[in-house]
């Protein structure tokens, strides 16, 4: 499909017109419809980059967004259009939205009290309308809203989102997608991907850059950096912009608490005290002027350590609500003889739990240094052709979609890297196919299976296809 990724170029039926947003892992584009498929308002198609040098994430993020854009309604999202198949052309065609870029507002902060209020409350309603869908963001930022000629804002890009009822295939990657730093959220930096206050902290945080022309963590290139945020309170608003009215400076510093049960427990709440400011209740940050002392920093530091702790242990817990099941897939040889085997033994097992979440991993071998021209020896390539696989060999399951989700991970070691992914994502049992006959002429130890199952942390189901013996008398063939 990438070469049809040009003005004039034509996928599906849909006729690319100009480039409206060129980012990190893909492109946007204005488009025109089939005529029997035009939905009577304009449109944009959403394409990941692929080919030579290019990451994975964009598909998964592009899988993520076809997943969730289709089950939002209302005016704070684009109206889905179409998708393409993944396995073939991944795209996502929207609406497109006539409004003004929060970026372009941010580049005249700061802004005068009543239109942060007057936007940080549009911001807030579109934040609450998705939660109100199961949908958390995760990557709330100036460029991922749109504010519509009659004040409403719109949320875009749902490539880092979660739904509460699907699987969350960034959170099950090895590489996991955090967000933008200057945004993301402690709960984020911890991997929690399950609190919707999360994105009342990213909101927080563009309340702080309406007000003040300043952002109140800067824009950290470090993990560490990045950290900082568990625990330090920023500097307050009105130390940089004394027009801060002390009501708004307790809002914002309400919404960057690092513990989330300190801040804001809904969007509809902050916008309801942006738009009645003589209803909020003031604390004595709300007139501070200056940052945290020396030892008052060190005490939410020492929080922060204990809310950490406390934070993985709940983690865990939830994570045994409901069983996880891994199985690993050989998609580089699809022929082999142990996949029905594997079928059956997967169908009964899943059988036995009436919820669940079962995890199909394909660990294929990276891409060559120097990817070539066949779309074999790109990553993203690869990545496409054994998604596909995958997706073939579970659909004979017929197990419901929303409680599968589906991994392509480059990993050099297959036993270690499925070990790794079982301990990140609370496994309960891994199943996998036992070594083939020409196998077994190696040491036992050698083997993945063998590997897992010396030193995996949960249950392990072996499948091996049971050999033909020759009957007595017959010749060997």
């Amino acid at each position: 499909m990438r070469e049809q990724l040009h003005p004039g170029g034509i996928i599906d039926g849909y006729r690319l017109g100009d480039c409206v947003h060129k980012g990190g892992t893909g492109v946007i584009y204005r488009t025109t419809a089939p005529a029997r498929q035009d939905p009577g308002f304009p449109i944009v198609l959403k394409a990941p980059f692929l080919g030579r040098g290019e990451s994975a994430i964009g598909i998964i993020g592009l899988e993520m967004e076809q997943m969730i854009l289709a089950k939002l309604n209302g005016p704070h999202v684009p109206r889905f259009v179409a998708a393409g198949d993944v396995r073939a052309s991944p795209y996502v065609v929207m609406e497109w939205i006539d409004g003004e870029d929060l970026s372009e507002i941010i580049e005249r902060a700061p802004l005068p009290p009543e239109d942060v209020a007057r936007v940080g409350a549009a911001l807030a309603d579109a934040i609450h309308s998705i939660h109100l869908q199961d949908v958390i963001h995760f990557d709330i930022k100036p460029e991922n809203f749109l504010l519509r000629p009659t004040g409403e804002a719109v949320l875009l890009d749902f490539g880092f989102a979660r739904h509460a009822r699907y699987p969350d295939l960034l959170a099950e990657e090895k590489e996991f997608a955090a967000g933008s730093a200057p945004y993301v959220s402690p709960e984020q930096l911890q991997h929690d991907r399950s609190d919707p206050r999360s994105d009342l902290f990213a909101l927080g945080v563009l309340l702080y850059e309406l007000a003040t022309g300043a952002q109140p963590f800067g824009q950290p290139e470090t993990a560490a950096g990045m950290r900082d945020r568990l625990w330090r309170r920023p500097t307050p608003p009105r130390g940089l912009n004394p027009d801060v009215p002390p009501w708004l400076q307790e809002v914002i510093l309400r919404c960057l608490e690092p513990a989330a049960g300190a801040r804001y427990q809904s969007a509809a709440h902050i916008a309801f005290d942006l738009r009645h400011p003589e209803q909020v209740a003031l604390s004595e940050r709300a007139g501070e002027t200056q940052g945290l002392g020396v030892v008052a920093q060190a005490r939410r530091w020492w929080r922060a350590q204990r809310r950490a702790g406390a934070l993985a242990t709940s983690a865990k817990a939830a994570g045994r609500r409901v069983p996880v099941i891994m199985v690993a897939v050989d998609t580089e040889h699809p022929d082999d003889q142990r996949h029905p085997a594997l079928q059956a033994a997967t169908r009964q097992l899943v059988s036995l739990y009436p919820e669940l979440r079962l995890m199909c991993i394909s660990v294929v071998k990276a891409a060559p240094p120097r990817e070539g021209a066949n779309d074999l020896d790109t990553t993203t390539g690869r990545h496409l052709e054994h998604k596909m696989r995958l997706r073939h060999w579970v659909e004979p399951l017929g197990f419901p979609p929303s409680q599968i989700s589906l991994h392509v991970i480059e990993g050099a070691n297959a036993g270690s890297t499925l070990l790794d992914l079982a301990r990140v994502n609370n496994v309960d049992l891994i199943i996998l196919g036992a070594p083939g006959a020409s196998q077994r002429a190696l040491a036992w130890w050698r083997s993945v299976a063998s590997n897992v199952t010396a030193n995996a942390h949960c249950s392990i189901h072996v499948v091996r296809v049971p050999e033909r013996r020759p009957e007595p008398g017959s010749e060997p063939a």
